[in-house]
């Protein structure tokens, strides 16, 4: 029993279980914005398991497939190193297999929105999106803006899996998604500037230089609230929900005045520990906003 359990926390560390904290609840902000109406929060409960499910399979099939890709990079960067793969803690066929089986999870869930078709008839393209992700710092420098759009789909996704539809109000979120998530993955990748320049591997910090990419990370953090204000616009949201945005703007501020050119020690502390914060608070000030 403990060697199984050993084996699962694993696979969830492999896949950064934890880290789905960061587009799972843009996710549900979606899905709450598609299914609110007069009578409050609607939708079938199968609805809202599906979404959860695909959700967490899809994210684990693309950062299983990025760990099985990247595994002779890992093991030549002293930062990832440690990492399953490398150190010999999983094998390359059964990280292969996993990815296979929450491929195959992924696809299956859509089928909880039937009669909807849509999410069964996208989840193939979606799914090659999100793995296709892995070889983009091979051919370009713009791959964290490829991430940022792979993450910019769950509120869609949502969205067209209760509605059946697509308007401006998942469109502007999405948007919001994609900037913050290529603005902070920019962030994240100035740790290994030097590392990607010897490797040949391509990214902002790379071609740019760490300066100019902590400048563009903080223009796409500047369009990410951008957006949100564009959501209050086109959807009924008041002063509440204007009161997260606001306190997510202090965050990202806060998250930029942690890491500069000469002192990237504190990048993991903005990357995971104040992202958590913005995606989580924002759910929680939108759902409040609606209630009240």
């Amino acid at each position: 029993m403990s060697i199984a359990l050993s084996r699962v926390r694993d696979y969830l560390e492999l896949v950064r279980f934890s880290h789905t904290l960061f587009a799972l609840p843009f996710a549900l902000l979606g899905a709450v914005l598609a299914a609110w109406g007069p009578e409050g929060l609607e939708g079938r409960p199968r609805d809202w398991l599906g979404i959860l499910l695909c959700m967490a399979t899809a994210r684990s099939a693309a950062m299983a497939f990025n760990r099985l890709i990247d595994r002779d990079y890992d093991a030549r960067n002293p930062r990832t190193a440690g990492r399953h793969l490398p150190a010999g803690l999983l094998t390359p066929t059964a990280v292969a297999g996993f990815t296979a089986l929450c491929s195959a999870a992924f696809v299956a869930s859509t089928l909880l929105f039937l009669p909807n078709p849509w999410p069964l008839r996208l989840a193939l393209p979606v799914l090659l999106w999100l793995l296709g992700y892995s070889y983009t710092k091979r051919f370009t420098s713009l791959a964290h803006f490829w991430l940022g759009a792979s993450l910019s789909l769950t509120p869609i996704a949502a969205w067209i899996a209760l509605r059946g539809d697509v308007t401006w109000a998942p469109v502007l979120l999405a948007l919001a998604v994609f900037f913050w998530v290529a603005g902070f993955d920019i962030i994240y990748a100035c740790q290994d500037v030097d590392f990607d320049r010897a490797v040949g591997l391509r990214s902002v910090p790379g071609t740019l230089g760490v300066a100019r990419a902590l400048h563009l990370a903080a223009l796409c953090h500047t369009f990410m609230i951008a957006a949100l204000l564009g959501l209050g616009l086109v959807y009924p949201l008041g002063g509440i929900y204007y009161a997260g945005v606001a306190a997510a703007a202090v965050l990202l501020v806060y998250e930029h005045s942690l890491v500069r050119p000469d002192d990237l020690a504190r990048v993991n502390q903005a990357f995971f520990h104040v992202n958590v914060v913005v995606s989580v608070g924002l759910l929680v000030f939108s759902v409040i906003d609606l209630i009240v």
